[in-house]
C-alpha cells in the first residue's frame, strides 16, 4: 500500500519560470549527502566539479535518465553539464551554495518526469543565457538547435527595458507561451525552474518571496494544473501558501497535524476493507489514501464558511485498476458497501476534463458518519493525472508532441491568436488569468454535442464558444427548454439553445458575468473597435473647440504635426492621438498647445496661490494629486496637469497594493486596486488605462501626518464573553483608530464582527490582521473592500 501525504515531493522536478540570478536566490542540494553515501563515484567519463557531492549529485542525474529512458543518448547531457560548469563556475546563490546546484535539480526533475535528453540538457542550460555572456548562437553551434530555441524560451526578457513590472512580467509569459506552442518541453523546464525556486524561496527577502509565490498561484500553479501536471502544481500551491499566507499556513497545518492521527487510522481500516473486497471480487488493483493538500483545503474554508473537520474530502482514496471495466465494477461495488453522498459522484473517465485528466470520483459515507472521497482510475490515467503532458512525452525527431498533447495544447494556441489583438500586457495577463480556470461544468447542445466552460459560466459563454457571429448576435437563451436571463449561471448537464438576432451587437454589460476567455475577448475586441471609431471622432470635436477657443484654425497642421505630438504621448498615428483626448485621457488644450506651442498662454488664467483650502494652488505643474483624511498627498499621475484624482469606492485601495488608473468621462481618474474584479471589466479600452502611483509619504519635519484610509475587517469567531474588549484592545494598543463596531451572532453559535478602522498602509493593515488572528476563538479575519 502506498501512502500519499499532502506535500510529498515525489516527482521532485518542477519550478517553473522564474530562476533568480547567483545573487539574488539559492539553491539546496538535489540530495542530502546521507541518502547518497552509497552511490559509487561517478565513471572517468562524466564532467567532474571541485565538489563530491554535486558529482554524486550528477551521477544520480544520468542512473535516473538511464532508468527512464535506456535508449536516450547521455553525451549531450554530459556536454551540457560540463558547459554549465564552466560558464557558472565562481556564481552563488544568496544561501552562499554554487549556483549550479539549481540548474542540476531542474535537471534532475526533469529527469523524474521522463523527459529526453534534449530537454535535460536545455534544463541544465536554462540560465546560461540569461545569466552568464553565452549567447543562444553559441548554444546553438554546440547542442543544436532544439536545445537553443528551448533555452531561448525559458530565458526571461531581461535586456529588455519595460515601462514597469507587470508589463515585464506580461512579456516573459506571452514569450514562454509561444515558445511552449511549437515546443512544449519549454513549459515543461519553465515549471521545473519554478519548483526548485520556490523550494529554496526562505533565502530570499520577504517582499521577493511575497511577490514570487503570488506570481506562482496566479500563473504558473493554474498553468500546470491546465497541462494536468497534478503533482506538480499541489506542491507549487502548497510551497507559495507558506509565503503568501504564513499565518493561516501554519495555523491550517496545526488543525491538519492535530486530525491526521486519527484521520489515517481510520482511512488504513478502509483501506484494509477494500482490498479484502476487491480479492472477494476478483478485480485486480492497488490502493492508496491520501490527506488533502494544504491549499485546496484552505480554497475549500474560504469557499463555504466551514471548519477544518467539515470538508468532504479531506480524507481520500485511490484505487488503481487494470482496465476501465474494472473502474466501472469497483464503483458499483463500493456503492453497495457504504453509501454514497449524493452530487457528488463523477465521471471524468467518459468526459475527460480539458487538461484530459480521467477519473471516477464518489464520495462515501462510514460508519460514525465519516465521509471520505474514493477516486478509481486505470494505471495510465493515474500517470497522466499525476504527471500530465509529461507522462505522455515521447520524444521523435520529427514530431515532439503526440495526438493527446495537440488537445490538451489547443487552449495556448487559441489564445495566441487572440493575444495578436492585445496590444496591451495587462489585458494579456488579465486574459490569461481567465483562461487558467481550475473548474469546469458539462454542458449541451440541443443535439448532443458538449461544450465545456468554465464554472459559472453564462449563455453567453456558451454562444461564443459555439461560433463569434452567434455570440455577437444572441439575444436569448433557453436552459432546459425554459427561457432564462442572459445572466444566468450553467450547470452540469444544462441542455442551452441559443437565440440570435441579425444585427444585434454585444453588450458591455455581459462582461459583468462572462467568464470564458473566449467571449471576454470577443466582446473586448468587438467594444474597444467600435468604441475607438467613437472616441476618434469624440476628440476631433473636442480639439475643434479648443482651437476655436484661442482663434486657431486646425486647418493650418498636416499629419506630420499631429504625427509629431502623438510621438510625445508615445503614440503612432494621429487617429491613436485622437482617441485619446476622445476618451479623456489626453487634455485637448495641452494636445493644442503641443501643436502650436504658446498658442494657448493668453487665454489662460494665471495659477492661484498655494494656501490652505486651495487644492489646485497645492498641485505641481507636473502631476495632479489628490488628497484624502487629514489633507496629505496620496496619488499622483505621470505627464497630465489637469486630471482630477480619486479613489474608486469598489475596492478602496490603499498606499502599498498595487494600482491601475482608469479615465472616467467627466469625473477624473478612478484609482483602483489592480486585484478589484471590476478592473477586469475596466481592460477592454486600452486607451483609457493611465499610470498611477502611490506619491511618496511626507518625510520632513513639519510635514503633515500621512493619510489613513477607512478600511472594513470582518471577523469570524466564537461567540464568548470579552471577545469584543481583547479586539478592542488589539486595536487601540496598536494605535488605530475605530470608526465603528458592529457584532452579530449567527446560527452555528459564532459571531461575526464588523470593523471600520483607519489604516495607514497595506504593512499595518496585515500587522494588524495578524493579531487580531491570533485571538483565542477566531476563525478568520477578512477584509471587505467595498466600505
Amino acid at each position: 500500500m502506498a501512502t500519499i501525504h499532502p506535500a510529498s515531493p515525489e516527482v521532485g522536478p518542477q519550478p517553473g519560470s522564474q530562476s533568480e540570478p547567483p545573487s539574488k536566490q539559492q539553491a539546496t542540494p538535489v540530495r542530502s549527502a546521507e541518502t547518497r553515501m552509497d552511490l559509487e563515484a561517478p565513471p572517468a567519463s562524466d564532467p567532474t566539479s571541485s565538489d563530491p557531492e554535486i558529482d554524486r549529485n550528477f551521477h544520480t542525474l544520468l542512473d535516473t535518465v538511464r532508468a527512464n529512458r535506456p535508449s536516450d543518448d547521455l553525451d549531450i547531457i554530459r556536454k551540457a553539464w560540463a558547459f554549465c560548469m564552466q560558464q557558472h563556475e565562481g556564481q552563488k546563490r544568496a544561501s552562499g551554495e554554487p549556483y549550479i546546484i539549481h540548474p542540476l535539480e531542474v535537471g534532475q526533475v526533469l529527469a523524474e518526469l521522463r523527459m529526453d535528453s534534449t530537454a535535460i540538457a536545455a534544463g541544465l542550460l536554462h540560465d546560461a543565457v540569461e545569466d552568464t555572456d553565452v549567447t543562444s548562437e553559441e548554444i546553438a553551434k554546440r547542442f543544436g538547435e532544439q536545445v537553443a530555441h528551448i533555452v531561448e524560451g525559458v530565458t526571461k526578457l531581461d535586456k529588455i527595458k519595460f515601462a514597469n513590472r507587470e508589463d515585464h512580467q506580461a512579456e516573459n509569459i506571452r514569450k514562454m507561451l509561444l515558445a511552449m506552442v511549437t515546443d512544449v518541453r519549454v513549459v515543461i523546464i519553465k515549471l521545473a525552474d519554478r519548483l526548485h525556486n520556490m523550494r529554496t524561496l526562505e533565502h530570499l527577502k520577504p517582499e521577493k518571496q511575497q511577490k514570487i509565490a503570488r506570481e506562482t498561484l496566479e500563473i504558473y500553479a493554474p498553468l500546470a494544473h491546465r497541462l494536468g501536471m497534478g503533482k506538480l502544481r499541489g506542491e507549487l500551491e502548497d510551497l507559495a501558501f507558506r509565503y503568501t499566507d504564513p499565518y493561516a499556513y501554519q495555523q491550517l497545518t496545526t488543525e491538519v497535524d492535530a486530525l491526521r492521527g486519527e484521520g489515517e487510522i481510520f482511512l488504513q481500516k478502509i483501506v484494509k476493507q477494500l482490498e479484502t473486497k476487491l480479492a472477494e471480487h476478483h478485480i485486480a488493483g492497488r490502493v492508496e489514501w491520501r490527506i488533502k493538500r494544504l491549499y485546496s483545503i484552505q480554497q475549500k474554508l474560504a469557499d463555504q464558511q466551514i471548519p477544518v473537520d467539515q470538508v468532504y474530502d479531506l480524507l481520500a482514496i485511490r484505487v488503481i485498476c487494470n482496465t476501465v471495466q474494472d473502474c466501472y465494477a469497483l464503483l458499483g461495488l463500493l456503492h453497495s458497501i457504504w453509501r454514497p453522498v449524493p452530487g457528488r459522484i463523477k465521471d471524468f473517465i467518459s468526459m475527460p476534463r480539458p487538461n484530459l485528466y480521467q477519473s471516477l470520483h464518489t464520495t462515501l459515507i462510514a460508519e460514525g458518519g465519516h465521509q471520505f472521497e474514493v477516486q478509481i482510475r486505470t494505471e495510465d490515467m493515474h500517470r497522466v493525472a499525476e504527471e500530465g503532458i509529461a507522462a505522455h512525452w515521447k520524444y521523435k525527431a520529427s514530431d515532439n508532441v503526440t495526438a493527446k498533447d495537440e488537445a490538451r495544447l489547443a487552449w495556448v494556441r487559441q489564445l495566441m491568436e487572440w493575444q495578436r489583438e492585445m496590444s496591451d500586457p495587462n489585458e494579456f495577463m488579465s486574459t490569461l488569468k481567465i483562461d487558467l480556470y481550475p473548474e469546469e461544468v458539462y454542458t449541451f447542445t440541443p443535439k448532443g454535442k458538449v461544450v465545456v466552460l468554465p464554472k459559472d459560466a453564462s449563455p453567453i459563454d456558451f454562444a461564443y464558444t459555439i461560433h463569434t457571429d452567434v455570440g455577437n448576435t444572441t439575444i436569448g437563451a433557453k436552459v432546459n427548454g425554459r427561457i432564462v436571463p442572459l445572466r444566468t449561471k450553467l450547470r452540469n448537464g444544462d441542455i442551452v439553445e441559443i437565440t440570435t438576432q441579425a444585427g444585434h451587437a454585444p453588450s458591455r454589460d455581459w462582461l459583468s458575468f462572462t467568464k470564458s476567455s473566449r467571449a471576454r475577448n470577443k466582446i473586448k475586441h468587438w467594444l474597444n473597435e467600435h468604441q475607438r471609431e467613437r472616441a476618434i471622432e469624440i476628440g476631433g470635436k473636442l480639439l475643434d473647440r479648443e482651437a476655436r477657443k484661442y482663434k486657431l484654425s486646425l486647418n493650418k497642421f498636416d499629419d506630420d504635426d499631429y504625427l509629431r505630438v502623438a510621438h510625445d504621448y508615445g503614440l503612432g498615428s494621429k487617429a491613436e492621438l485622437m482617441a485619446g483626448v476622445g476618451f479623456g485621457k489626453y487634455s485637448s488644450r495641452v494636445v493644442l498647445n503641443k501643436l502650436e506651442p504658446g498658442s494657448t498662454l493668453a487665454a489662460e488664467l494665471p495659477p492661484p496661490e498655494a494656501g490652505v483650502g486651495n487644492t489646485i494652488g497645492q498641485m505641481s505643474d507636473a502631476v495632479k494629486r489628490v488628497f484624502f483624511g487629514k489633507g496629505s498627498e496620496s496619488l499622483q499621475v505621470e505627464g497630465q496637469d489637469d486630471l482630477l484624482v480619486y479613489r474608486a469606492r469598489c475596492c478602496n485601495p490603499i498606499r502599498g497594493e498595487e494600482i491601475i488608473g482608469y479615465v472616467t468621462r467627466g469625473k477624473g481618474v478612478a484609482v483602483h486596486a489592480r486585484s478589484c474584479p471590476n478592473v477586469q471589466n475596466l481592460l477592454y479600452e486600452s486607451d483609457r488605462r493611465i499610470q498611477v502611483e502611490w506619491s511618496a509619504p511626507p518625510t520632513e519635519a513639519g510635514a503633515p501626518k500621512a493619510a489613513t484610509y477607512p478600511v472594513r475587517l470582518t471577523v469570524l469567531c466564537e461567540d464568548r464573553p470579552g471577545l469584543l474588549r481583547e479586539f478592542t484592545a488589539i486595536i487601540a494598543d496598536d494605535g488605530t483608530n475605530i470608526r465603528s463596531v458592529d457584532s452579530k451572532p449567527t446560527p452555528d453559535g459564532n459571531a461575526i464582527v464588523d470593523f471600520v478602522i483607519e489604516t495607514v498602509d497595506v504593512r499595518h493593515l496585515n500587522k494588524l490582521t495578524q493579531n487580531l488572528r491570533k485571538v483565542p476563538g477566531v476563525r478568520d479575519v477578512q477584509r471587505v473592500q467595498k466600505i
